[in-house]
């Protein structure tokens, strides 16, 4: 009796104490995410068409200011401009073409051939339309009229991008295997009074991207020599180029075009015959540290500027790249990536992991092919497709980046001595931190006794954005950062102080 007495009550004992102690810990139900991004939702659907009449958008992008940039430029294959406001509230119940007179600013016609990319300059109130008839075009959004025609390129314009700090500075890119330089402030001729302005362009390469293995092959199985996409750096004097016959990327110094400063590709180790893929587009992020490029063997490849020699940093592989008209995007932020694809769906990879599988969206019905970021609200993004329709997304609002010490201590257990003390201690700064925020909300709730005066929060208006941007490229620092320490930040070579004032140029003769 008493041995069968023992167990009941040693379990009742124990109970006992597991329930007290659950009791007296209030535990906080961790999630499962870490960091995963749950999903994108649709937030508009935009049919694309005129006078009744569907149109295959070619190019959009978002304004670049904070003020404007809900506005979204939309180009097509028939030559329209078409700004949408992607605030207005959209029902998804609505049809498309519903949805498209509610949210339609204004359209007007800019070229009569296809319009293959759009370029917002001078703080969104002119816009750039590169089109299949040769020429470039520069428009006051106001007014909708044309104020200037750049004319040079002996094919079609496939690709234009601005200078960083002063937009009258402009690169395009042609299908006749040249990249053009145009000065708005110059070089411009007008044939009567109230014509746009025509503009010859400052400086051109040609045949900028013909690969030596391209030149081996019978010219009736010759590679295209077009260049697919161009852009400017941030360091205000370095641009990148891609083309259609290969995977190789080239990075200029504005002030010597004789030559390329440096190049890479996916494979700038091999010395293997490998099949030619080329580039669809190029982007890159807020910093202009990182940068995308989409590429025709279904991959998307990210490179670091200041680490151009050791090839690419990770690939992200899912989306079906059949045509160079499927573009990809890195996000403002370098957190997400977002490409077209020829099965009809977006994809979306967290940047951090880019082995995962990505994140697609459905609701197209055919080839999506252009995409952009929104620069100011973070997680949305716009999709255009071949079904004549756009899409609005809206990354979910629950998001944990936090990685909670509780489940890395779990991990690292099983882990080397050497690297279990290198998470532990992470583990308990981010304990300090927590208990550190803690006690700053207590705060929050307790009455202000000190007599120092408390100044809000300056709000950024449109002048004080300004002059972030111009002090992020002024050359004077502080007297606490040394050369030597602002060296080894990575954006050192992208906005260095004066006494060390480096463009990539410079970077990469170091570095031989």
């Amino acid at each position: 009796m008493e041995n069968s007495s023992i167990p009941k009550q040693s379990q009742s004992i124990f109970t006992h104490v597991a329930s007290r102690q659950l009791n007296s810990f209030q535990c906080r139900k961790r999630p499962r995410f870490d960091g995963f991004v749950s999903g994108f939702n649709e937030t508009a659907a935009i049919a694309v068409q005129h006078n009744a009449e569907n149109s295959i958008p070619l190019s959009l992008s978002f304004c670049k200011t904070s003020k404007f940039s809900h506005i979204l430029a939309l180009s097509d294959e028939d030559g329209y401009m078409n700004l949408f406001d992607t605030r207005r509230n959209l029902s998804s119940s609505t049809s498309f073409e519903d949805n498209a007179e509610k949210s339609k600013i204004c359209e007007w016609v800019t070229h009569h051939n296809a319009v293959f990319d759009v370029c917002w300059i001078k703080e969104d109130t002119q816009i750039l339309t590169a089109s299949g008839d040769h020429t470039m075009k520069v428009w006051d959004v106001q007014e909708k009229k044309c104020i200037g025609v750049l004319m040079g390129h002996t094919g079609s314009v496939k690709s234009m991008s601005s200078h960083p700090t002063n937009s009258d500075i402009i690169v395009s890119g042609s299908r006749d295997g040249s990249f053009r330089f145009w000065d708005l402030r110059c070089n411009s001729t007008a044939n009567r009074f109230g014509d746009p302005n025509i503009y010859t362009s400052t400086e051109v390469v040609r045949g900028a991207h013909i690969s030596s293995q391209a030149k081996r092959v019978r010219k009736s199985k010759a590679a295209s020599m077009s260049i697919t996409s161009v852009l400017c750096l941030k360091d205000q004097v370095s641009i990148a180029t891609a083309g259609a016959v290969d995977s190789v990327l080239k990075f200029w110094d504005t002030r010597n075009l004789k030559t390329f400063v440096t190049q890479t590709c996916p494979h700038p180790q091999s010395t293997e015959k490998k099949r030619l893929h080329g580039i669809s587009s190029l982007s890159q992020d807020d910093s202009g540290l990182f940068l995308s490029a989409s590429c025709m063997d279904n991959r998307i490849y990210l490179y670091n500027i200041l680490q151009l020699e050791k090839g690419p940093l990770k690939y992200f592989y899912g989306s079906q790249i059949d045509t160079f008209f499927v573009k990809a995007s890195i996000s403002p932020d370098a957190g997400h990536l977002v490409s077209g694809s020829s099965d009809g769906k977006a994809y979306v990879w967290q940047v951090n992991k880019p082995q995962e599988k990505p994140l697609a969206l459905k609701s197209h019905d055919g080839e999506v092919t252009v995409v952009d970021w929104c620069p100011s609200e973070i997680g949305k993004l716009a999709t255009a497709s071949d079904d004549f329709t756009v899409r609005i997304w809206s990354k979910n609002s629950y998001v944990c980046d936090r990685k909670f010490p509780y489940s890395i201590r779990r991990r690292v257990m099983a882990m080397p001595r050497t690297e279990r003390k290198v998470l532990l201690s992470s583990e308990e700064m981010c304990l300090k931190s927590e208990h550190k925020a803690f006690l700053s909300n207590e705060t929050l709730h307790q009455p202000i006794t000190s007599d120092i005066p408390i100044t809000p929060p300056k709000v950024h208006t449109s002048e004080d954005r300004k002059d972030q941007l111009s002090s992020s490229f002024d050359p004077t620092e502080s007297s606490e950062k040394t050369p030597q320490s602002t060296l080894k930040s990575p954006s050192s070579v992208l906005s260095p102080p004066s006494s060390l004032k480096r463009t990539i140029r410079d970077y990469f003769l170091a570095s031989s």
